[in-house]
């Protein structure tokens, strides 16, 4: 077997005590806190007896003690099955996969945003370090990391859907919408992925190009640098070989972490946008006391993290000679 699949397998056995451990502070965490589905159905009801109530927590599992319940959710998964929504009335296993695609799109769309832009404005901030066009580019950065994106997002709502009527407010697709072939169906998709791609790209662009510009400055002044305009070379070719090159570790690093920790910024994107990704299911699941399937979303949210971080453990070898896979 190759040293890079032994790495990869070795990994993944590592991560199963992690997800374990993150599957248990979860349960535990979520079973502390007041309330449970009962309470929540007493109370839209109006009034409750407390045989109605008993009668709920047996319907719901909930009438069994704790680490009961959490020895039958492990073997669940361990068949994978995650559990039944009573809220949503669907397997969790089943919300989650139709709610998934949605939420990877406006991650990933909003991450590749964030990641050229900022890499380019970072870029030629470095390059003009000192002038007046890089103090412009450091406040707008500034700005965009201090601006809360729920404000933001609200904003661009007013300006580009209620003012201007150029792009829609909310939603993943306009509703009754007769497509007359798949690219009318994309191009409707795009248009409503612009603001909440852009609102959700706003907070990690102004940190890429914080990274890019400082990570830049600190390259500039090595050795092969100056060895490689000796030799001749044209400074577009220092910068994109020699420079941005050695400067995209860090941007790498970041970028995994980033992808990480997306998560909860989709919660308030797709909540301000209605998109109809994970983050506004969690949102529902915490005000409806869905535990099976608020646990359901944390669990695939932790897979995408360990995933994640391999990824970035192997793609830094492949942009870095010195750095070694091994077993």
């Amino acid at each position: 077997m190759p040293t890079s699949l032994r790495y990869v397998f070795r990994r993944l056995v590592q991560a199963l005590p992690m997800a374990f451990a993150i599957v248990l502070l979860n349960f535990l965490l979520l079973k502390l806190t007041p309330g449970d589905l009962a309470d929540v159905i007493a109370g839209e009801s109006g009034s409750a007896t407390p045989e109605f109530m008993e009668n709920l927590r047996r319907l719901y599992g909930l009438d069994i003690p704790v680490h009961l319940q959490f020895v039958n959710y492990i073997q669940g998964i361990l068949h994978f099955d995650l559990g039944y929504s009573f809220r949503q009335g669907m397997p969790v296993g089943e919300l989650i996969l139709e709610r998934l695609p949605a939420t990877i799109l406006l991650s990933l769309t909003a991450i590749l945003v964030a990641l050229v832009i900022g890499v380019l404005l970072g870029v030629v901030a470095a390059r003009s370090r000192g002038s007046l066009l890089d103090e412009a580019i450091s406040v707008v950065s500034t700005m965009g990391f201090a601006t809360p994106l729920f404000w933001v997002g609200l904003m661009l709502i007013v300006l580009f859907s209620i003012e201007l009527r150029w792009l829609p407010s909310a939603g993943m697709v306009t509703v009754g919408a007769d497509y007359r072939g798949l690219w009318d169906e994309w191009l409707d998709i795009g248009r409503h992925l612009v603001l909440p791609a852009v609102t959700l790209s706003l907070f990690f662009l102004s940190i890429y190009v914080r990274i890019t510009r400082s990570a830049m400055l600190e390259v500039y002044g090595l050795d092969f640098v100056r060895t490689a305009r000796a030799k001749g070379l044209t400074e577009a070719r220092v910068v994109i070989r020699h420079v941005l090159r050695n400067a995209l570790l860090p941007i790498v690093t970041v970028t995994g972490l980033q992808l990480g920790a997306i998560f909860g910024g989709t919660v308030v994107v797709e909540t301000v946008f209605g998109w109809p990704g994970l983050g506004r299911l969690a949102q529902e699941a915490v005000f409806s006391r869905d535990v099976n399937l608020l646990l359901g979303i944390f669990l695939c949210s932790s897979f995408i993290v360990i995933v994640v971080n391999l990824a970035v453990d192997l793609l830094y070898a492949a942009l870095d000679p010195r750095v070694e896979v091994r077993q």
